[in-house]
């Protein structure tokens, strides 16, 4: 049986003037996918709730809170490592900078420059339905709520298809 691994993952949304910048994370040397970027967040514990552990995690990783919103997506994406389940949350830093303590970096990128980076496949999915939150459908975050409805990615086209067309890569 392969090893089960229940991650959640933060999309920090802050607003600026030129529009929405989103917190991504470099996985550092000696982790799993290294450099490759991700939303920062980390393991469920047992008999913790996703948004507690991400409460959590943020804490420890970035040495800043947050308050945990509306639920992005949930993928499962087979590594060689074991099968990762990752679910993602809207997030809003509530206290200090984002400090990188376990990753290579941390950075602010404009929701529309997020198809840029070189993303671990599991991130992908929230990627695609983050870009079109906050690039193509123009969300803020007082419109961003749990009862907002995204089409599936994967109902015609995959994630990696929608980020080309969002990158201009046809």
């Amino acid at each position: 049986m392969r090893t089960q691994i229940h991650v959640v993952g933060a999309i920090i949304v802050r607003s600026t003037p030129a529009g929405p910048e989103v917190l991504c994370a470099q996985r550092g040397a000696g982790m799993a996918l290294t450099g490759l970027w991700e939303f920062p967040g980390g393991k469920v514990e047992p008999g913790e709730t996703e948004q507690a552990a991400l409460a959590r995690e943020i804490t420890e990783e970035l040495l800043c809170a947050v308050e945990v919103g509306a639920h992005v997506d949930t993928t499962t994406h087979a590594y060689d490592f074991g099968d990762v389940t990752l679910a993602t949350y809207y997030a809003t830093l509530t206290h200090g900078e984002p400090q990188a303590t376990e990753h290579a970096a941390v950075r602010w990128v404009a929701a529309s420059d997020l198809a840029s980076l070189d993303w671990a496949p599991a991130d992908l999915s929230a990627v695609a339905k983050v870009t079109r939150d906050l690039v193509v459908r123009r969300m803020t975050p007082a419109r961003r709520s749990g009862a907002l409805t995204i089409p599936p990615v994967t109902s015609e086209r995959s994630s990696r298809e929608i980020l080309n067309e969002i990158r201009g890569d046809r």
